[in-house]
């Protein structure tokens, strides 16, 4: 089964749903369809995708996630501590949480301005360049966007996830991040380029 994710910030325990952004797709025969941006992890998570973009409007400086600290909450994804059962014994995890209890917003789709292109983890004061990220081969210019799979939870349970042996997936998450102009003392810039799988 497919497993969906809602970026969440821990702080403000709000999410933003990727079906509300709305993409008009054109079929082979001419004839158009409109559907709202995938759940799945690896549907969204591309340079200039509108999910993508809604995020990255929230946590640059004059972001209401500015330096949040961030998950891409996956339904598949562990137990929550803190949280008991369900009556029937299912698990709790952040996913259901925020869908139940969170705030769901709607932030701009609009790129960010190009100067905010050093995606920063306050945390661990480490930091990856977007602008030097690689197309993936064969398809047409596409760069897989590193947020939401350095904070994921749940990657590997489900379809649609990012197939690929890769430590740094979900190493980010719940940690403050933002988008950043510059570099700040003491941060380390650090390659992040993830490939998946051929399958």
């Amino acid at each position: 089964m497919g497993q969906y994710f809602y970026p969440v910030s821990l702080d403000k325990k709000q999410y933003v749903y990727s079906h509300d952004f709305k993409t008009k797709h054109k079929r082979d025969d001419g004839s158009t369809f409109t559907c709202g941006e995938g759940l799945k992890l690896m549907e969204h998570s591309y340079i200039g995708n509108k999910l993508m973009n809604a995020v990255e409007n929230l946590i640059i400086p004059t972001g209401s996630w500015y330096k949040e600290r961030l998950v891409w909450a996956g339904d598949y994804a562990d137990h929550e501590a803190g949280y008991s059962k369900t009556a029937e014994g299912y698990d709790v995890n952040l996913h259901s949480i925020v869908q139940n209890e969170g705030q769901k917003i709607h932030p701009s789709t609009k790129r960010v301005p190009k100067k905010y292109h050093y995606l920063t983890n306050h945390t661990q004061k480490v930091v990856v360049d977007l602008n030097d990220l690689q197309e993936i081969k064969d398809w047409a210019g596409a760069k897989i966007h590193p947020l939401s799979l350095l904070v994921c939870e749940g990657n590997g349970r489900g379809g649609g996830d990012f197939c690929g042996e890769d430590a740094r997936i979900g190493s980010w998450a719940r940690n403050s991040i933002s988008l950043e102009d510059h570099i700040e003392d003491g941060y380390e810039l650090i390659e992040c380029q993830f490939v998946e799988d051929e399958r």
